[in-house]
């Protein structure tokens, strides 16, 4: 009795191999176009004013030079700029973690009165675009003292709904077991926050760290409305608006792609840094989601 023998066939595996290799090709293109305009930045800050506003543009530097740096340095005085902005953005950044830890252990653990409805109305406040608080806000802040100073810029800021939400989720999925645990040791609500929850949601507090820290750093129209008539003051973001207007006659390209480019530095050391804790919330939330 013969018995017909069946060849595995190729033709799936080759489907797979095309797809995956499209993929690839895809996020090279992507990661090459959002690449581009950063490098692009980075190239022309060490370009001379000729280059800078040759057409057609010149892409590398003949002789790359640092002078546009120097000169960044002492035109709108980066120096203090820098600080105002890691101020600005690190005790904002602090707070939003503080606040948001635990209003978010509240709202998954807690059982009270109206908490679904408060927390409709907490979601409700993301929706509001900035621009329709950003009058109210300057008023109190007006009212209570804080104008034209960096607790004025800082503030109003200290507690933030989108992070109050993520927390929320993240700490929603910690084991009662393990807070009930702690209690009947005998740690204080606090201690469980900090020493049980804490260490259990590390990657949405740093995705939060990050969102944080990059938003604030490059805030500009809040700083700008509080800090009216107080330069001094003024972040990283707001003074490198003084390079466009510096020597408009020779049109300085250089000068504002090297601004940019000292400026960017921080955020982008940042998202390096806490950059597998990202990844690891996105993965999180996509298994409990």
């Amino acid at each position: 009795m013969n018995q017909r023998t069946t060849s595995p066939t190729r033709r799936p595996r080759v489907r797979i191999d095309a797809a995956a290799a499209g993929l690839r090709l895809a996020i090279v293109i992507v990661a090459v176009v959002a690449a581009f305009p950063l490098v692009w930045m980075v190239l022309s800050s060490f370009k001379t004013p000729a280059e800078s506003m040759q057409v057609p543009p010149v892409w590398l530097p003949a002789t790359p030079s640092l002078d546009a740096y120097s000169e960044v340095a002492d035109v709108i005085n980066a120096g203090r700029s820098f600080w105002n902005s890691a101020v600005i953005a690190t005790v904002t950044t602090a707070g939003i973690l503080i606040t948001s830890l635990m209003a978010g252990y509240a709202f998954a653990k807690y059982r009270f009165r109206g908490r679904d409805a408060l927390f409709a109305v907490l979601i409700a406040t993301m929706f509001l675009p900035p621009i329709v608080t950003l009058i109210p806000l300057y008023r109190l802040v007006t009212a209570i003292g804080l104008n034209a100073s960096l607790l004025g810029v800082i503030v109003p800021h200290l507690a933030n709904a989108f992070g109050i939400f993520l927390m929320r989720q993240f700490i929603a999925g910690v084991p009662d077991d393990l807070i009930d645990a702690a209690r009947v040791d005998g740690a204080s609500e606090l201690r469980i926050v900090f020493s049980v929850v804490a260490p259990s949601v590390v990657p949405a507090l740093a995705a939060l760290t990050l969102f944080a820290f990059v938003y604030h750093w490059n805030t500009y129209l809040w700083p700008l409305t509080v800090l009216q008539g107080n330069s001094d003051d003024y972040p990283i973001v707001i003074s490198l608006s003084r390079l466009l207007s510096y020597n408009r006659g020779a049109m300085n390209t250089h000068l504002v792609m090297a601004g940019a480019t000292l400026a960017v530095l921080p955020p982008l050391v940042m998202f390096v840094l806490l950059q597998r804790f990202f990844v690891d919330s996105i993965v999180s939330s996509g298994v409990k989601g």
